[in-house]
């Protein structure tokens, strides 16, 4: 009991020296009593709140909503008087700023709208008071959260597991990378740090080892067509041509995206359009075995044919739970992974579509921190994330589309199409001649 009081009071202590910080701005420009009450009252109230929070806190869940709020608006006092201070700026600007900001934080585009209008309404209201810049930012921010739990009562982010065995999460791939770079040699490390048996490029694989393993009520493998089944079970021996249609509102925030994290990663950076896919995409499968031979690990990864810049690191399992299949994608990134499980489900016509979307408990996002010496995982699912895969056969040739959401709102399709290497080889030198696109090769 002890240990554990000393622990919350470890935790309580940055809590209260934000809290102290938040006072002294609030109560900057008075005498010097005043400022050290200031200073004593916002440490007592943001520790105090942090404590209360983390002790009715169960276990796997978040400090409780109102100590977030109360913590945010302790952050946005320093911020609104440091703003003040520079540039003279009145309550309505610093609000609308803070408001702006808090918005922005929030990712979904109606949290990012609903922003600056909360922060203007507060700094209207403190605009007649001469309210101080500190005052505004506190209370513009504030006053967002507080609006914002109300109006968006589904948490599009919240933790599912704390600290468990990864046998207790079946649906999420455990693999990150032990550097800030991903890269296309994650497999060969994987395979070091596991030591198991590393195959690279691997000439006749697929991203599954049998479409068997996908059964369920709402997916019959037997009444797959016998392409699809091949694509899957045998992947390499296809190319894609691919076709990037993005959606014109996420261009700009998916640049910055790239150049600050994906680039720097080495993972998950998708061509921006037609003209950068045509300059050709490699794709390969490496894997990992056991002393057995059996294949444990299959990483689809995907690189600028020119540059060899990674693109794309995808760890592909299957697994069952109860009566169902999925098919859960890892991608890893550091000390993390991003892992999307899909369910499958048939298509007319013998194709398959993996969804994550589903009123079911496993199919979804997960964000996951992996401790790299117990193991342990710590689990949050992404509800605001969604995809689906949809593969089938149009007129003797494969197809795909592959469609992704946030928060609701469409994003990115990736139109694709699937021929056989060796057709695809002679398409692509009637392509050239007639200034066709580009392909991204198996």
């Amino acid at each position: 009991m002890a240990k554990e009081r000393g622990g919350r009071l470890a935790q309580a202590a940055p809590a209260g020296l934000i809290g102290a910080v938040a006072g002294a701005a609030l109560t900057a420009g008075r005498r010097r009593r005043s400022v050290a009450a200031g200073v004593l009252a916002g440490a007592v109230v943001v520790a105090g709140a942090d404590a209360l929070a983390r002790a009715r806190q169960r276990p796997g869940e978040i400090p409780a909503l109102w100590s977030r709020i109360v913590a945010s608006g302790a952050l946005a006092a320093p911020a609104g008087w440091l703003a003040q201070r520079l540039t003279g700026a009145g309550p309505l600007p610093v609000a609308t700023v803070a408001g702006a900001a808090a918005g922005a934080l929030g990712l979904r585009p109606q949290k990012v709208a609903l922003g600056p209008v909360a922060g203007a309404v507060a700094g209207l209201g403190l605009s007649r008071r001469r309210a101080s810049g500190a005052v505004a930012a506190t209370v513009a921010v504030m006053g967002y959260r507080t609006a914002a739990a109300a109006l968006f009562r589904d948490p599009q982010v919240s933790l599912l597991a704390e600290r468990v065995r990864p046998e207790d999460v079946p649906f999420v791939v455990p693999v990150a990378s032990q550097t800030r770079y991903v890269g296309t040699d994650y497999v060969r490390t994987l395979a070091e740090r596991l030591g198991g048996r590393y195959t690279p490029d691997v000439a006749d694989i697929g991203i599954v080892a049998s479409l068997d393993a996908l059964a369920g009520p709402s997916f019959d493998p037997a009444a797959t067509d016998p392409l699809v089944r091949e694509f899957y079970e045998h992947t390499t021996r296809f190319a894609l041509d691919i076709v990037p249609e993005w959606r014109m509102w996420v261009r700009p925030g998916y640049v910055l995206y790239r150049t600050l994290l994906a680039r720097p990663l080495g993972q998950a950076n998708v061509p921006m359009s037609q003209r950068e896919a045509q300059h050709g995409v490699r794709s390969r499968i490496d894997t990992i075995s056991g002393a057995d031979g059996t294949v444990s690990v299959r990483g689809w990864i995907r690189s600028a044919a020119g540059t060899g810049e990674p693109i794309y690191v995808g760890i592909y399992t299957t697994y069952r739970d109860r009566d169902r299949g999925y098919v859960s994608v890892g991608f890893p990134l550091p000390q993390m992974s991003f892992t999307a499980t899909l369910l499958p489900c048939a298509r007319p016509g013998g194709g398959l579509v993996l969804d994550s979307r589903s009123p079911l408990s496993q199919p979804g996002h997960y964000l996951t921190y992996i401790d790299p010496a117990a193991g342990e995982l710590t689990t949050a699912v992404v509800r605001g994330f969604a995809e689906r895969l949809d593969v089938h056969v149009a007129d003797g040739e494969l197809r795909a589309e592959h469609a992704f959401w946030v928060f609701g709102f469409p994003f990115l399709v990736l139109h694709y199409r699937i021929r056989r290497k060796v057709l695809c080889l002679l398409v692509r030198g009637l392509d050239s001649r007639e200034g066709g696109g580009g392909l991204w090769h198996m």
